[in-house]
């Protein structure tokens, strides 16, 4: 079944879907997104990835396209017409284009934003087989720009982590900036030890995570001792266990840092109940 995707007001077969050459976003990265995860059809912590957007695009100046409620509108009707059931919605917004390339920002009031959705059908995400298992993770050096806290598409160097990761027999990276890991190259990091929960603070160093904002009062919910704090990636090498969190891949155990296994070498007891209390909770507050 060929995709209905959504661009700039319409429905289209993806095939159909066209945008500018001279789109800003192609040019010069100068876009921001957010990923919705769907579970049983239904939309999860929304309204944490709608206002992390306008966020975004005010930091960058950047007009919003159209309203939240729109916006909910354009997910459902994504959800509904690509029939997902599991999966997920990605939604881009650009500066547009105003027909031609320049460093300088075009005028707003003449120039409208570029929006974009798709959805990505993936059966089983809840169900994922790699929680089961856990993930290896690499360290490498963080040389991205500095306000990570905006969701960019600027996304290059964050590809090359994966493939490093790819290329050295492990699952995905971790960033080390200063002596202390940032963030995973699409997730937040975090490792447990003697029962506490380290991750590093927000700020403009790391994206603030939807889902990490949701797994933390969650944590302390369930009675669960957190401390945001800097840490080396020596630390978490001699941890307990670790894991991710994302809004694609929910809560992830890691089992392997740098080639040094973490507990056992298997998921560990916290990760997996703030998995199974996140996928519960969530899937309650759906929408």
């Amino acid at each position: 079944m060929t995709r209905t995707v959504y661009v700039n007001g319409e429905y289209l077969p993806e095939t159909e879907a066209k945008i500018s050459i001279f789109d800003r976003g192609f040019l010069m990265a100068d876009g921001v997104y957010e990923v919705t995860s769907v579970l049983d059809g239904k939309l999860i912590d929304f309204d944490g990835h709608a206002v992390r957007l306008a966020r975004s695009l005010d930091e960058l100046d950047m007009q919003a396209p159209c309203s939240k409620e729109e916006l909910l509108e354009i997910h459902r009707e994504l959800v509904a017409r690509n029939e997902i059931v599991e999966g997920l919605v990605y939604l881009q917004v650009t500066r547009g284009s105003d027909g031609d390339r320049d460093f300088v920002f075009p005028d707003p009031e003449t120039t409208k934003p570029t929006i974009v959705l798709f959805t990505q059908n993936k059966p089983g995400l809840a169900d994922n087989p790699a929680a089961k298992k856990g993930a290896k993770i690499i360290s490498i050096e963080d040389i991205r720009w500095g306000r990570r806290d905006i969701k960019t598409v600027q996304l290059l160097y964050p590809s090359m982590g994966k493939m490093m990761a790819k290329k050295a027999g492990a699952d995905d990276a971790w960033l080390i900036e200063d002596g202390y890991v940032t963030e995973g190259t699409s997730n937040n990091a975090y490792y447990v030890k003697d029962g506490t929960i380290v991750t590093r603070p927000l700020s403009n160093d790391i994206l603030h995570g939807i889902t990490r904002k949701a797994v933390l009062r969650m944590a302390a919910e369930a009675q669960m001792v957190v401390e945001e704090r800097l840490f080396t990636i020596d630390e978490a090498k001699e941890a307990d266990e670790a894991f991710t969190t994302s809004a694609s891949a929910f809560v992830m155990p890691v089992i392997e840092i740098d080639g040094v296994a973490l507990g056992d070498g298997t998921p560990g007891p916290i990760a997996k109940r703030l998995r199974e209390i996140y996928l519960e909770e969530s899937l309650k507050a759906a929408i």
